[in-house]
């Protein structure tokens, strides 16, 4: 094909004109608290902070990158547009705690995504000339420059390491369609084809380890979560709970799955830095399961509640029993008597009030008779990534209910709408 040029020149470099500076970027905790920092950041200079913070953050190559490169020539590639790969005997040269390196400026990855699509686009035999596919080049480096396009988050992570820096891993299940024949066939390394695709509908069969089923599901979920996409499903099929299983016994229910596949993507985050993996839960309004289903989320909201509220209770109404016990012009053999102490007694009182456990109100005593006059009790908070939310399940979703005309029709009709079997389809 030919590519024609509208924002670039041919003797020109797509970055010229462009001012670039360095910045230092910064994630915090909702409390103000530090979770990275990343001292330089060489962005274009009318990038925002927002832009700056999330290629810094999430989308640069943390580590990985050897210092030295040099290209492998390969037949009928131009050597502007070859790969490259580490230069082993510079590598040599320098101590093994600098060999490798992280990205920090943006053209780094303007560079590695424009040249591995234009090098698979070479290889496709897409372009006429050669020059066409340096026009391409240009005008993708010029637009990602500029923001006018951008890819999604896949490629930002994905694309070009291989390409660029000659980074691979073990074969992860991925698939590719080969240049020269034109045959799907799995991908021997993790970079060289990666995953640079995003948002997959996938479905699962009410089946518990075989191929389509629900630990299958969870492996493929892992696998595009790893390097950066998203993923959903429809999990009506899946029986709900107390139904028949083939041995005798009955499902452990919808619900059971579902904590487990939504703990496992919270354990791994996309692209392995500080973004969570992006799921999609949904299930059918007839669902046996659907009312506990469509509560989930709220229920473990009244959890992360809980454990806020009451751990600030219990650290404040501890501390005031420890508080009590240390009266000075109290005599030491009363100090922890109920009866001979009213500050105490009161305390207890406010601490039994407020629902704090009776053993910790007597563990605040006997620490307060070792000789400590305060106790630490871990409180909680509300923000989305504090450890409340970490022992909760259910954060990791977008949970949808997906409702059809029959419901709306006998919504509309005050009529009865049945919930039903998985199995047989009987009314549950």
């Amino acid at each position: 094909m030919k590519v024609k040029r509208n924002f670039t020149e041919a003797k020109s470099s797509p970055y010229e004109g462009i001012a670039f500076e360095t910045r230092t970027s910064e994630i915090k905790n909702i409390d103000g608290s530090l979770v990275r920092r990343i001292k330089k950041v060489v962005v274009p200079i009318f990038w925002s902070q927002m832009a700056t913070d999330i290629l810094a953050q999430k989308y640069f190559r943390k580590d990985g990158i050897p210092v030295a490169l040099k290209h492998k020539q390969e037949k009928g590639v131009p050597r502007w547009l070859q790969r490259s790969i580490p230069d082993e005997k510079a590598m040599e040269q320098i101590t093994s705690e600098n060999r490798y390196r992280g990205e920090e400026d943006a053209r780094e990855v303007f560079n590695r995504m424009a040249g591995c699509w234009t090098y698979w686009g070479w290889k496709h035999g897409y372009f006429d000339t050669e020059e066409d596919a340096r026009a391409y080049h240009d005008e993708m480096l010029f637009m990602l420059i500029n923001q006018i396009a951008a890819p999604n988050s896949p490629q930002w992570f994905n694309t070009g390491l291989y390409w660029a820096y000659g980074i691979d891993g073990p074969a992860q299940g991925h698939f590719f369609v080969d240049a020269d024949s034109g045959e799907v066939q799995p991908s021997e390394s993790a970079y060289k084809h990666p995953q640079p695709h995003a948002c997959f509908i996938q479905r699962v069969s009410d089946d518990l380890v075989n191929e389509g089923g629900i630990l299958d599901l969870w492996v493929r979920e892992g696998r595009l979560f790893k390097y950066g996409s998203g993923t959903g499903s429809n999990f009506s099929a899946l029986r709900a709970l107390g139904e028949r299983l083939s041995g005798g016994g009955q499902s452990s229910g919808l619900m059971s799955f579902l904590k487990v596949g939504d703990r496992s993507a919270g354990a791994i985050k996309s692209g392995g830095t500080t973004r969570r993996a992006a799921k999609m839960v949904i299930v059918d309004i007839n669902h046996p399961d659907i009312e506990e289903f469509i509560n989930w989320k709220v229920k473990e909201e009244h959890k992360v509640a809980s454990l806020v509220t009451g751990s600030t209770i219990c650290e404040c109404r501890l501390n005031e029993i420890m508080t009590a016990c240390h009266i000075e012009d109290i005599e030491e053999e009363d100090r922890y008597d109920l009866s001979n102490n009213i500050a105490l007694s009161n305390a207890v009182k406010s601490a039994r009030t407020d629902g704090v456990p009776a053993n910790y109100i007597y563990r605040a005593i006997q620490f307060a008779k070792q000789g400590y006059d305060t106790i630490a009790f871990e409180t909680y908070n509300t923000d989305w990534n504090s450890e409340a939310y970490q022992t909760v399940t259910g954060q990791n979703a977008n949970n949808s209910v997906r409702v059809d005309d029959q419901f709306v029709d006998a919504l509309q009709n005050d009529g009865d709408w049945h919930l039903t079997n998985r199995t047989d389809g009987t009314i549950a």
